[in-house]
């Protein structure tokens, strides 16, 4: 996939990205880091991906969005 769905928030500090296609996560000091750390995270997963034939991939369900965007920001 070229194109991944990414909901940003900042949550203790740092940014959170989380991708909505398969619910992996980055996190930096900023928006960029934040996404770069998802952008490396995404990559290793798909090389991965290619090679295990018994990895499931699923989207992210409303339930797992409303509590990534419900968690309070404790800063």
């Amino acid at each position: 996939m070229d194109f991944y769905t990414t909901v940003l928030r900042k949550s203790a500090g740092y940014w959170v990205a989380l991708c909505l296609e398969n619910g992996l996560v980055g996190q930096g000091v900023n928006q960029e880091a934040a996404i770069k750390q998802l952008n490396e995270a995404i990559a290793y997963f798909l090389s991965v991906y290619k090679i295990e034939a018994n990895i499931y991939y699923p989207s992210l369900t409303i339930e797992e969005l409303d509590e990534f965007l419900a968690v309070e920001d404790t800063e």
